[in-house]
């Protein structure tokens, strides 16, 4: 493509005056990524974000052992070598192969959480926002209930009742992530249902279903989005003491807090046990956080363009 092509495609882009919605949609795209990309620090994020989603899709082909299946009698505990990258743990088993397939637990873990807490979080929030007086009393005093416990502890409550497993972890982890979204979502609501557009739509005969769902939700899915990204850290850090406590994913699965547990015994004099898998979830979550931080920056509807 010539550069003449490219100018002209950037200058429809970046138009002040769309004529069609794709138009305009692609601009925003195309400004927020722009944004985005200027921040090396977010950018970094991105690629190891990028990474834990490569490693997971291909630890079959980059594993070179079993991650459950180990030489207990010839390979237990030993350091780091070039036949075994990070060690083996207690019962011979690769570490390195082991958090090749624990990414995908951590990655089933965070993505589920999203997908059950951020809905929830969302149609409490715009609910309570627009609909006000005591339907808005009630959901929020819901959810300052849920927000006065501190996370973990409520988690344990939930894994205890509903028992151990990466599946009620799952759950309960969901369960007491869903408030902070709610409250993002209330706040963006009410700066704007009283908004020209929003009575507009009214006077148009629009349900308030329809307003909530088709007018108001799709103004808060940006801040949602960077809250999501920002807490999938907290999602990590929960999963794996749920699972260093044995109430989350049990042995043998290959989960990073799990392993942990299983090393603090050996943590003196065979460190890497438990200190692989540490690492791993501390470069995933800084990965999360960089990521989040440039997202808040690009998606930022008062920015202005740079």
């Amino acid at each position: 493509m010539s550069a003449e092509a490219i100018q002209t495609r950037r200058e429809w882009l970046l138009s002040d005056r769309p004529v069609s919605r794709m138009q305009a949609r692609l601009g925003r795209a195309y400004v927020a990524w722009r944004r985005f990309s200027a921040n090396r620090l977010a950018f970094l994020g991105l690629l190891i974000i990028i990474a834990l989603l490569v490693v997971a899709a291909f630890a079959d082909v980059l594993a070179p052992y079993s991650p459950t299946i180990g030489d207990l009698k010839n390979a237990r505990l030993l350091a780091p070598s070039a036949a075994h990258w990070f060690g083996t743990d207690d019962l011979g088993r690769d570490i390195y192969s082991r958090i090749l397939f624990g990414s995908r637990w951590t990655l089933y873990v965070v993505i589920l959480v999203a997908i059950i807490a951020a809905p929830i979080g969302l149609l409490v929030g715009t609910v309570a926002g627009y609909a006000g007086g005591w339907t808005d009393a009630i959901l929020m005093r819901i959810t300052d209930i849920f927000l006065a416990f501190p996370k973990l502890i409520l988690a344990l409550a939930f894994v205890a009742a509903l028992g151990p497993g990466i599946e009620n972890a799952v759950l309960a982890i969901a369960i007491t992530s869903w408030p902070p979204y709610a409250r993002i979502a209330r706040a963006e609501t009410m700066t704007v249902r009283n908004s020209d557009y929003i009575k507009a739509v009214q006077l148009m005969g629009a349900s308030p279903f329809r307003i909530v769902l088709r007018h108001i939700m799709p103004l808060c899915i940006s801040s949602l989005i960077i809250r999501v990204t920002l807490d999938m850290a907290g999602i990590i850090l929960t999963a794996a003491g749920l699972g260093f406590l044995g109430l989350g994913a049990q042995p043998p699965l290959p989960e990073w807090g799990t392993m942990i547990a299983s090393g603090r015994r050996f943590v003196l004099d065979q460190w890497w046990v438990a200190g692989a898998p540490g690492f791993a979830i501390l470069i995933v979550s800084l990965g999360f956080n960089l990521l989040g931080d440039g997202l808040r920056d690009a998606l930022d509807p008062r920015s202005g363009d740079q």
